[in-house]
């Protein structure tokens, strides 16, 4: 079993997480925005990979297994999807040394981390663009980017490059070029032999050339197998997943049934459908289950444990903002993506019950002020994380659906029976086991401590508050 398959992964925006140790060279002399200050699309905050590894403890505490961070290359913007040079950290988050020291702190904590790798397309900063802005049809690296005339308008609202989405700081590279892909698979090698324990592909479907993420396979597994692949594709996406390109993808379809079945009508649909989430249809239990079905039968399930399990992240409105300040809610879908097959994967913040809307709103500064937390979403991802940890079949077992009526839903993961009532009114655990529990055997609540002993093959349990879980195991 691969050390990813069911891993609990946390997000990072690294500008925004905490600030700690020293800047790298060349070092910034002007302000930071304030930390509390609402979040701008230019503004630096000034979090550091050093304060990352400082906070390593408590992530520890919460459960994690593996930090995904947003990318920390240098760059000329905050979320540093603008690369200026793939070979070095920011210096803003403390430069190679700082990532040097979160690697080791994180691996003698027994926690991974995976980088964000962003191929596609660089900044304007980066040496190539640069050259080429210099010198025009005589730079040497006029094969990099795909150049429609000359003198190239970088700074006009229509590039006459291509560039991703028609955004003129964002050049996109041509990947075809031997020299452009030599380079990409060189920095895709170098940061996992650097101790890197996997890459999270930015819209890797913007590079639709499949031989060249299986050569990002093969130098990636080549520098170390066990290193973890995951692509950010919004969709289903059979094609990356037959073994020859990624391990996982974002699995934001999973994304969407959850907030479908746990924010029914409460969800803030504008909000949702202005976001790459889309419009998100509410689903009654059976729907619900029919969705996840759907994705589990889809893929092989080595797949199916691996896929990154997520709510929302850093292109998403967050959770509790897109939930209505729905507490209850907000408790109850976290605590479905650690009882579903995967990986559970929290975007930073959401476990204290961060707010914001759209971007750069879902983006602010890291809140430290434990009496600003909503300390029992926290504690419900501590403990979610902990069962998950003493119950391995938890991570592993496939799903198998029991009983679907309305918001009610009943599944098992081997041993376990899970029942989920995602409705307002209370829930008698009154159902047909279909063999679920052995025959005759007492059962217990490993959340709530409540036995029960099923009778006629039906469960017969207690009551369940509204939108909460009960793990039944045999005593």
């Amino acid at each position: 079993m691969a050390w990813y398959e069911g891993a609990f992964f946390y997000q990072i925006f690294p500008d925004r997480y905490f600030r700690a140790g020293p800047f790298g060279k060349p070092a910034p002399a002007g302000p930071l925005e304030p930390w509390e200050a609402p979040p701008s699309p230019r503004g630096f905050k000034g979090g550091t990979l050093w304060g990352i590894a400082e906070k390593i403890p408590y992530l520890k505490d919460l459960g994690v297994e593996a930090l995904y961070l947003n990318p920390v290359f240098a760059s000329t913007a905050n979320h540093r999807y603008h690369t200026t040079d793939y070979f070095q950290v920011d210096p803003l988050l403390g430069g190679n040394m700082a990532l040097r020291h979160l690697l080791e702190v994180a691996h003698a904590h027994g926690m991974r981390v995976i980088l964000d790798g962003v191929f596609n397309h660089t900044g304007r900063g980066f040496f190539a663009f640069q050259h080429l802005l210099e010198n025009g049809e005589q730079s040497p690296y006029r094969d990099w980017y795909h150049v429609k005339g000359f003198p190239l308008n970088p700074y006009s609202r229509h590039p006459n490059y291509e560039a991703w989405w028609g955004n003129p700081e964002l050049p996109k590279l041509r990947v075809e070029t031997p020299a452009v892909r030599e380079y990409l698979l060189e920095v895709a090698e170098h940061w996992i032999r650097f101790g890197a324990d996997g890459w999270r592909l930015d819209v890797p479907n913007e590079i639709p050339d499949p031989e060249f993420w299986r050569a990002f396979r093969r130098r990636v597994k080549g520098a170390n197998p066990e290193a973890y692949i995951v692509g950010e594709i919004w969709e289903e996406a059979d094609f990356w997943l037959q073994g020859d390109m990624f391990d996982a993808t974002m699995n934001y379809p999973l994304s969407r049934a959850i907030l479908g079945f746990v924010g029914g009508e409460v969800l803030d649909q504008e909000l949702s459908s202005r976001s790459g989430l889309g419009r998100i249809e509410p689903l009654q239990a059976l729907a619900f289950s029919h969705r996840l079905e759907g994705l589990f039968s889809r893929y092989h399930p080595e797949v199916v444990r691996a896929q990154m399990n997520l709510l929302t992240s850093h292109d998403t409105p967050r959770l509790l903002t897109l939930l209505r300040g729905s507490v209850e809610r907000a408790k109850l879908a976290l605590s479905l993506l650690f009882l579903l097959p995967g990986n559970p994967t929290v975007y930073y913040g959401e476990e204290v019950g961060m707010e914001g809307g759209h971007d750069p709103e879902n983006r602010a500064g890291m809140v430290w002020d434990r009496a600003r937390w909503k300390e029992e979403i926290r504690q419900t991802v501590r403990r979610m994380a902990r069962l998950r940890q003493e119950h391995p079949e938890l991570r592993t077992a496939p799903y198998q659906r029991v009983y679907a009526a309305d918001g009610h839903l009943a599944f098992t993961r081997g041993p376990y029976l899970v029942v989920v009532n995602a409705s307002s009114e209370p829930f008698r655990q009154d159902f047909p086991l279909h063999g679920a529990l052995p025959r005759g055997a007492q059962g217990v609540d490993l959340l709530s401590g409540k036995t029960c002993t099923p009778v006629g093959g039906r469960l017969c349990g207690p009551e369940l508050p509204p939108f909460s879980v009960a793990i039944w195991v045999e005593v």
